[in-house]
């Protein structure tokens, strides 16, 4: 193996100088010069268009069901069809999808957007309560769901005045009042009809991802067909930069690559970075009901997959799992990271048990529509601790509190710039002005860029706990537990987790004379938000919490008081 590594700026003018494939150019984004891919697709439905190059290659496996990349796309059409002509769907329009990881979810999510329409991914793990603010905040006119869902949002839909229809998926034989069967849509099936003809330009508003917010409420991350289309190209280059970088030609695969998809596609990773990555490079998308480790293994040999990943948790799950070694693993030739920091050492413990593959770490936010920089290959090996290099149109930069530009090695907040940034949040243009300053995103996270120009992520600012790639916000959690009667302070922390990252924890004080019972106050904490977000130990302090002189709860000391190391 070579070891040498060709320096990547150097490799950047090679790479991007005029006429190769990828050229960049300047464009005017919102009045600012930026540096774009000239090859990037320019929209989503061209990748859509794009993918029927593959028509009778598997697309999308779940469970018995298989979906060819033909059948995919006429659905496609059907769906984007009945959008227009039967529900009224405009250019602009939002469309909502609240749903586990279905077969159904790309056909809609790709429908919607190739349709000019706004699709908006919910977290299909939040409470009703939680869907109706966001339905309502976005004011959605559609909103497909499974049965789950639907069944959440029945006792509340009359409080979201813009949502028209809600249409379900699977569950034919159990129907709800007032809600629709998606399988009716798709019932009028024309394989003889093109795609709708929408005109779509690369700064469209193509979707809207929920982000926690630190006032509890989540704000609505507003991606461009620019800012996710301009990612799948970065997402190429950079892999092929670091072949190129170690002396290696990269090589197009002969044989058709198969990806299982265990991240939520309501998440940018499964869906802007796993699922549209796949999409146009025509794999095989392999999708299950939920996460479980041996079911992903069994998947891998049965399917014959080359890659997995998600959330550190999950191949730290495969590598544990007492079935390994039972079933045929050969075919995996990447694993892939992201969503929480892992352990250095994990790069080794992948190494060893799958051989033949190659692991990648990489950082990116909903901001930023999933990537902003990669590590992977000799690069991930020799710095497991780095979240990797960004590619030529994403810059970079670390500041002081202050504004100031960090020098090499020195821990500031972490900036953004380029193409990949959301255009802003959705009706929220105080939390925009305050996130982008002068076209640069302040990620809120810590970190450092080494001499060599690779990203470090240390901590975070804000106050956020990271559960299995979940962003879990302090002040949500606080907040539930101050509605509870007994409450009159509380401060929620993080608890060191080896698979999951971090469990949350809380200490409380309650009111004089009140009984101290956790499971009572997990159970009113479930009442009102989602399930993982419940603290998992509650301790009680019997004096004011810790505060600093700006009246501050100091979370280092509730710590200390809970025997947190």
């Amino acid at each position: 193996m070579n070891t040498m590594a060709i320096d990547f700026q150097l490799l950047d003018k090679q790479l991007t100088a005029p006429g190769s494939p990828f050229e960049i150019e300047e464009v005017e984004i919102r009045g600012t010069a930026t540096a774009v891919w000239k090859n990037a697709f320019p929209h989503l439905r061209a990748i859509v268009e794009h993918s029927r190059q593959f028509a009778e290659r598997d697309y999308l496996v779940y469970e018995d069901q298989r979906l060819s990349y033909e059948q995919h796309y006429q659905q496609v059409v059907t769906l984007g069809h009945a959008l227009i002509e039967q529900y009224g769907i405009n250019k602009g329009d939002r469309v909502a999808l609240a749903m586990r990881n279905y077969p159904e979810w790309p056909v809609i999510f790709w429908a919607a957007t190739a349709i000019g329409a706004v699709i908006v991914p919910l977290n299909a793990w939040w409470t009703g309560a939680e869907l109706e603010y966001a339905l309502q905040h976005c004011g959605a006119r559609l909103a497909f769901t499974d049965r789950q869902r639907a069944e959440l949002l029945t006792d509340t839909r009359h409080r979201i005045p813009t949502l028209e229809h809600i249409i379900k998926v699977r569950s034919e034989d159990q129907p709800l009042s007032h809600v629709e069967e998606f399988s009716s849509l798709m019932s009028a099936l024309n394989s003889g009809q093109s795609m709708p003809s929408i005109a779509l330009e690369p700064d469209d508003e193509a979707s809207i991802y929920y982000t926690s917010g630190t006032t509890g409420k989540p704000k609505g991350a507003i991606n461009t067909h620019r800012n996710i289309c301009s990612n799948q190209l970065s997402g190429v280059y950079l892999r092929v930069r670091v072949e190129y970088r170690y002396g290696r030609e990269p090589i197009q695969p002969k044989e058709q690559i198969g990806q299982l998809i265990s991240a939520p596609l309501f998440h940018v990773t499964g869906s802007l970075a796993m699922l549209c990555g796949s999409t146009i490079m025509g794999s095989k998308i392999v999708f299950m009901y939920k996460w479980d480790a041996d079911d992903a293994i069994r998947l891998i040999e049965k399917e014959k997959l080359h890659a997995f990943g998600g959330v550190p948790s999950m191949p730290l799950q495969v590598l544990e799992s007492p079935i390994l070694a039972d079933h045929d693993t050969s075919t995996i030739r990447s694993i892939l990271f992201g969503g929480a920091p892992p352990a250095p050492e994990l790069a080794a413990r992948v190494k060893k048990a799958f051989p033949n593959s190659s692991a990648s770490n990489g950082y990116g936010l909903t901001e930023t529509s999933a990537l902003s920089t990669v590590n992977v290959a000799e690069d991930y090996i020799a710095r497991p601790e780095s979240v990797g290099l960004a590619a030529p149109i994403c810059k970079i930069k670390i500041v002081t509190s202050d504004g100031a530009e960090c020098p090499a090695g020195e821990i500031g907040e972490i900036c953004v710039k380029g193409p990949q940034v959301i255009k802003g949040y959705w009706n929220n243009p105080e939390a925009t002005a305050k996130t982008i300053i002068d076209n640069w995103l302040h990620t809120g996270d810590l970190g450092y860029i080494d001499a060599e120009g690779f990203l470090y992520v240390v901590d975070r600012i804000k106050d956020m706990l990271l559960r299995g790639g979940e962003n879990i916000y302090c002040i949500e959690v606080e907040s539930a537990l101050f509605n509870h009667p007994d409450v009159i302070d509380a401060a929620v922390v993080g608890i060191p987790h080896h698979v999951l990252g971090e469990e949350v924890a809380a200490l409380v004080q309650l009111r004089p004379g009140s009984a101290f019972n956790p499971t009572e106050l997990q159970a009113h904490v479930a009442s009102q938000i989602a399930a993982f977000k419940v603290p998992v130990r509650i301790a009680q302090h019997h004096e004011p919490l810790p505060r600093n002189a700006n009246g501050k709860i100091m979370k280092p000391a509730v710590k200390e008081l809970m025997g947190i190391g």
